[in-house]
């Protein structure tokens, strides 16, 4: 008997026949032996409504005094579907009890829609699963010191999964999602985009990092830390399919290196379209202006992406980083009120319309050339690169968003992804 943990999406758990899909899908793994402990995301585009009724309340642009209320009413998508999911399978014969996050409890840091997972108490998950019930909590979300509900950020359900799993030592995270497996990139994008049955870590954390929407980046990093052993896979194969088979499926993330993976030296093509440029021009070129541009935005709890700094001219120089989309205006209000006064520069300019491109493979550290046979590629395309940002096993590049679908395509080709491994 093995303790497994599943996580299931917001498409997964889509209406009600869904969810009585996957609790037969949980049925079946229960009665073939196995612990299950269930983190569900809220019903497909409910977040997104919930949010948007806030948005019609409070029009203005979100500042910190909304923040608390947001994570409190966020929260309540999780908690509907974890608590639809245990009716299911009560329904279904299989006893099962639901938890929200502050119930177990998953203690989190205070940084609402943003918050970051401390610890876990297990104990009342590992007494109801002694009793023989499914364990469902919802994903998303936790509770501070305060006692104050907060949420993990957007896919944030994949990081309460994963972080579960590691908790209670787990024998394997199952992510079922909409897709069956991690591809060599988005199927959307590129037909001829390949399923991987493997990929390390490594190179999953890069492609979370750059953009592939099929895990959470947070996720990624805490089954590294922790060595959760990870498999992506998809929730709408038929649910009383062979359980070796299933359990076979997919994509497994692997902690360690095959013999042949050094072959491919390109995994995937990771592309972002959530990215936006922030430059601040005319910066005096003296020693402390990257701490005190940068500094200001990570006490926002704002994230940055590629940091660029131009050749000094005239005692001066242009410094420019990437955040997120949904970051912009709050990084841009806060650099003209709070540093460019200090700072002395000119002015702070934005671009949104940038999207991120990324080339990932672990066999990139033993091969050279790489970079150069992209530059290449997008080159023959007629597409201008912005920024680069290089790391053992990734290179990306910022461009015009209106080029992003035509650089995934060249790339893919260029590297030869659209061919069967050897």
């Amino acid at each position: 008997m093995a303790l497994i943990v599943h996580k299931y999406g917001g498409t997964s758990m889509g209406s009600t026949e869904r969810i009585r899909n996957v609790a037969k899908r949980v049925a079946k793994w229960m009665r073939a032996g196995h612990q299950l402990v269930v983190v569900p995301s809220a019903m497909s585009g409910e977040t997104n409504r919930l949010l948007g009724l806030a948005k019609d309340l409070a029009p203005a642009k979100t500042t910190d005094a909304y923040l608390r209320e947001l994570d409190m009413l966020a929260s309540t998508g999780e908690q509907a579907s974890s608590a639809l999911l245990a009716i299911a399978l009560q329904a279904e014969g299989v006893p099962s009890v639901s938890y929200a996050g502050w119930q177990v409890p998953i203690k989190t840091n205070s940084a609402y829609t943003k918050a970051r997972i401390e610890s876990i108490d297990d104990a009342r998950i590992r007494a109801d699963l002694a009793a023989g019930k499914v364990v469902i909590v919802t994903g998303f979300q936790g509770v501070d010191d305060a006692g104050n509900i907060t949420t993990l950020g957007r896919g944030g359900s994949d990081t309460s999964a994963v972080a579960v799993a590691a908790a209670m030592k787990a024998a394997e995270c199952l992510i079922y999602t909409d897709v069956d497996g991690v591809y060599t990139t988005d199927p959307r994008v590129v037909p001829e985009a390949r399923r991987l049955h493997t990929v390390s870590f490594e190179e999953m954390l890069e492609m979370a990092s750059m953009g592939s929407k099929v895990l959470q980046i947070r996720s990624v990093e805490f089954a590294g830390k922790y060595q959760v052993p990870l498999r992506v896979l998809s929730s709408f194969t038929p649910w009383d399919m062979d359980l070796t088979e299933e359990a076979a499926s997919g994509t497994l993330i692997t902690f360690e290196e095959d013999e042949k993976m050094e072959q491919a030296v390109v995994s995937g093509i990771s592309f972002n379209r959530d990215e936006s440029k922030i430059s601040v021009l005319g910066v005096p070129d003296k020693p402390g202006i990257a701490y005190q541009i940068l500094g200001a935005v990570a006490d926002a709890n704002i994230e940055v992406d590629i940091i660029i700094q131009n050749v000094s001219k005239g005692g001066t120089t242009d410094f420019s980083f990437t955040v997120n989309r949904n970051d912009h205006a709050r990084t841009i209000d806060l650099l003209k009120e709070q540093v460019l006064p200090k700072l002395g520069a000119q002015e702070v300019v934005g671009d949104t319309k940038i999207c991120k491109v990324s080339i990932v493979g672990i066999g990139m550290r033993s091969h050279v050339g790489i970079a150069s046979k992209m530059f290449k590629a997008l080159s023959e395309e007629g597409i201008n690169i912005q920024m680069i940002s290089t790391s053992e096993i990734k290179t990306s590049v910022v461009i015009d968003e209106k080029y992003m679908e035509l650089a995934v395509r060249a790339l893919h080709k260029a590297f030869d992804l659209d061919q069967p491994k050897a």
